[in-house]
């Protein structure tokens, strides 16, 4: 265990919209114990730290970027904890979270369905609050064990953060925060009705968003009683593009590098579009995929 400085990577090959320019350096935690060195660490860096998990909601610019990333390595199991009427399962933070869905229903365990087909960590879910068809990250945790450059390694409970639409705020913690393992409640079920019910959600995401695509997801969050995705359809936002990047043909409220992209234009598209919505719905876009700049 230890932690390892590493040359600082590329958002573009650290991102799945593959857009932005080099970092200064990399912290690279091998084990969640490792975080109690890290505040010491990064102050040896003349640089902003970033938390960078799989990069799976982020729009980096293309410059070089006084960024310290600080990344937690993807291995590990879920562990059981506790079973009976609720399972508590203890996950890394830098598992994949598709893994743990997977697990899940291999267990048998039910309340991550909704969340397949999500990419991205675990300690990204719990920062972004992630969800789908009606479930969300912060329903099913019941401890989350965090560090911060003030108070270090410790674990908190509900009612030591608040939680809501993509966001997860620990009480009284500045930025940066890095999610090193969560617990999360989960119910015994069989692992038929699990799968099945997994399946069932990743169809509906492979019929009607572009799975496959060098995309960050959802560009727009919606706005209440509102579908960014409809209004941008209407105004004719699918499959828009400008310099390499477009919406999607299949969902207009995703961005898609076609493979030649930068982010300037895409920031450019991303303008376009919330004034053309703010001018016909008289809505304001609020986004929900975060820049680096």
């Amino acid at each position: 265990m230890a932690l390892k400085v590493l040359p600082g990577p590329r958002f573009s090959e650290r991102t799945t919209l593959r857009l932005g320019g080099r970092a200064q350096a990399e912290v690279h935690l091998e084990h969640p114990d490792d975080a109690e060195g890290l505040a010491q660490e990064l102050a040896r860096h003349a640089a902003r730290p970033f938390v960078l998990g799989w990069g799976s909601n982020l729009l980096a610019v293309d410059a070089e970027l006084d960024i310290a990333v600080v990344s937690l390595q993807a291995e590990g199991a879920p562990q059981e904890t506790e079973r009976g009427d609720v399972c508590v399962v203890c996950v890394p933070g830098g598992l994949m979270l598709p893994k743990v869905v997977n697990w899940a229903a291999r267990q048998g365990l039910s309340g991550l369905e909704g969340l397949a087909g999500i990419p991205g960590t675990v300690g990204g879910a719990v920062a972004m609050n992630a969800g789908s068809y009606g479930r969300e990250t912060a329903e099913l945790l019941m401890r989350v064990r965090i560090w911060d450059a003030v108070s270090g390694v410790r674990w908190i409970s509900p009612g030591e953060w608040t939680a809501g639409y993509r966001t997860f705020t620990p009480s009284g913690i500045a930025a940066p925060w890095l999610v090193l393992e969560a617990e999360l409640a989960l119910t015994p079920a069989t692992p038929e009705a699990v799968r099945a019910a997994v399946d069932e959600v990743l169809a509906k995401k492979k019929a009607t968003q572009p799975v496959s695509a060098a995309t960050c997801g959802c560009v727009f969050k919606n706005p209440a009683g509102r579908s960014a995705g409809l209004m941008l359809d209407k105004l004719g936002f699918k499959g828009k593009s400008l310099g390499g990047m477009s919406f999607s043909a299949m969902h207009a409220n995703f961005l898609v590098n076609e493979g030649r992209g930068t982010a300037t234009a895409a920031l450019e598209l991303i303008s376009k579009a919330r004034e053309a919505v703010l001018g016909e719905f008289g809505v304001e876009l609020e986004l929900e995929v975060k820049v680096i700049q």
